[in-house]
């Protein structure tokens, strides 16, 4: 029986159907949740909710007796888990000395790994791990940094940084998804090896400028399968980093490649996949075409139904923010900025990094802007378009000498 209560009756024991709000403002990247965990009650009635839906055919009622209420809280918190030990947040500018080093030695270890495998030898995935633990490292200390900064290639680097920022997008979302230590590795892992069937594919297929043929689109769809071979056959590769290799083309209505899987008969692993692949693709310049704007990737992401698991992909936009780091964003005031870092507590709230002003039609004086500690005296009113407004350079404004 489905029953709506307020937040202060919940307890540990009950089944939460559904949340009362929308999915930005909920506290959990689930729809439905066993409150098996009393850190998960404090979440919730700290998250400023005021009202939820619960099934006591799946938990406890309201009004149970105490002894019931007490019952389930000792079992739940003999299953609950040590606390996670979180690095402290680094700031974003300390952050980003750090990833672009991370950044230069990555495309290096990749560009290594991925000839080796061009030449039919084996990954040395000794090296792989650790840089998924290098981007990881980064990525727990602040995640714009990394996140955006991988997003800056050009044309010639794009196979090996695709793989970077990828695997930066995954350990981020697995991390939202509250995946456990190893799952989150495992995340990082597939993200950066699932693209590395692509060596197989004539560069000259991969790097042209124009529209591919029909033989060409089929070469390069045979890229999951090469893939998965080259990863089989190399030592200490995890089964998700399989999975997502062979899969992260696969749609969730089935329309996907290369086994036209549906639903969830895709890996969790790899329809997170499929989301970080298509984000970094769309937002990067490509051979063929410049990059989106981060924002109208989003947009234009949420618009393609059936393509994504939408609760992935919510947990995703979460993840990286509505306005995500590098979005060219005009402010109440009448200036303009980038995003350069997400609020921990909203995703309305990020810091801005102002240089021009629309009332005077000139640049300013850069300064950072934290909307988080504003709120009431200035806000994002929109995006902007950097070609319209005749802006040069939006992307040195954050990243620096990127």
């Amino acid at each position: 029986m489905l029953k709506q209560i307020n937040v202060e009756q919940l307890r540990v024991g009950m089944f939460i159907h559904k949340f009362c709000s929308t999915w930005d403002e909920s506290p959990f990247w689930r729809t439905s949740l066993l409150l098996d965990n009393p850190n998960d009650l404090q979440k919730i009635q700290e998250s400023g909710l005021q009202e939820v839906w619960i099934d006591t055919s799946k938990g406890l009622d309201v009004g149970k007796s105490a002894a019931e209420k007490n019952e389930a809280e000792t079992a739940a918190q003999k299953n609950v888990p040590p606390p996670v030990v979180v690095p402290r947040r680094a700031s974003f500018d300390d952050e980003m000395a750090r990833a672009k080093k991370i950044c230069a030695d990555g495309k290096t270890a990749v560009t290594t790994m991925f000839q080796e495998a061009r030449m039919g030898n084996a990954l040395n995935t000794a090296q792989a791990h650790s840089l998924v633990e290098e981007i990881s490292s980064s990525v727990m200390r602040n995640p714009d940094a990394l996140i955006s900064l991988a997003r800056l290639k050009n044309k010639d680097d794009y196979t090996y940084m695709h793989s970077v920022a990828v695997c930066a997008l995954m350990i981020a979302l697995a991390k939202k998804m509250r995946m456990d230590d190893q799952q989150i590795m495992d995340a990082g892992l597939a993200g950066l090896l699932h693209d590395v069937g692509k060596m197989m594919v004539s560069q000259s297929i991969l790097d042209k400028p124009g529209k591919l043929t029909d033989d060409e689109f089929v070469a390069v769809k045979e890229h999951p399968v090469e893939g998965h071979k080259i990863l089989s056959e190399s030592p200490d590769v995890s089964e998700a980093a399989l999975d997502v290799c062979l899969h992260h083309h696969e749609r969730f209505d089935g329309t996907g490649y290369p086994h036209r899987l549906k639903g969830e008969q895709i890996s969790l692993f790899s329809r997170m996949g499929a989301v970080c692949d298509v984000y970094d693709a769309i937002t990067s310049n490509r051979a063929y075409k410049a990059g989106w704007e981060p924002s109208e990737s989003l947009r234009r992401m949420a618009e393609w139904n059936g393509h994504f698991d939408p609760v992935v992909f919510q947990a995703f936009v979460k993840c990286i923010g509505i306005y995500p780091t590098g979005a060219l964003v005009k402010l109440k005031t009448g200036r303009i900025g980038v995003v350069v870092e997400q609020s921990e507590n909203s995703l309305l709230t990020p810091k801005v990094k102002v240089f021009f002003s629309v009332k005077s039609n000139s640049y300013i004086p850069p300064e950072v802007v934290d909307l988080a500690k504003l709120e009431g005296s200035d806000k994002i009113v929109g995006l902007e378009d950097a070609q319209k407004l005749g802006l040069k350079n939006v992307d040195g404004v954050w990243a620096g000498a990127a």
